[in-house]
């Protein structure tokens, strides 16, 4: 399976994708924000990033840009619930944009989140 990095700052939903994607048989690292989460990218060197996209210190079009430059190839979903669902709508665009392999808005069920990983990989 894959290696994965989940960047969120709810610490909540962050470990429910992380047990989820366990499950799933993945090897699966989390940061705490986009901080963390270039250092964590870093060591771990993921085949897909999943990343918020509203963050404190580095938000997720941040993250994604800079990972872009690192990395042209890395499959990166973004995910978003924003303030509104207009905010949630628009940060998600503007991630597709970019060039992300997925994008799940929050909130998203387990098949839609195994969708999107499995998109990403392909």
């Amino acid at each position: 399976m894959a290696k994965i990095l989940v960047i969120d700052d709810e610490e909540q939903l962050r470990e429910l994708l992380k047990q989820m994607l366990t499950r799933d048989g993945h090897e699966v690292v989390t940061a705490s924000d986009g901080v963390e989460g270039m250092r964590t990218f870093d060591k771990f060197q993921p085949n897909v990033v999943i990343t918020d996209i509203i963050m404190p210190n580095k938000d997720g079009i941040e993250v994604i840009t800079e990972l872009l430059c690192r990395d042209s190839k890395i499959a990166i979903i973004a995910i978003s619930g924003g303030r509104r669902a207009i905010t949630a709508e628009f940060n998600l665009e503007s991630a597709e944009l970019l060039g992300v392999k997925g994008i799940l808005s929050k909130p998203f069920t387990r098949d839609q989140l195994r969708e999107a990983v499995s998109l990403a990989l392909a």
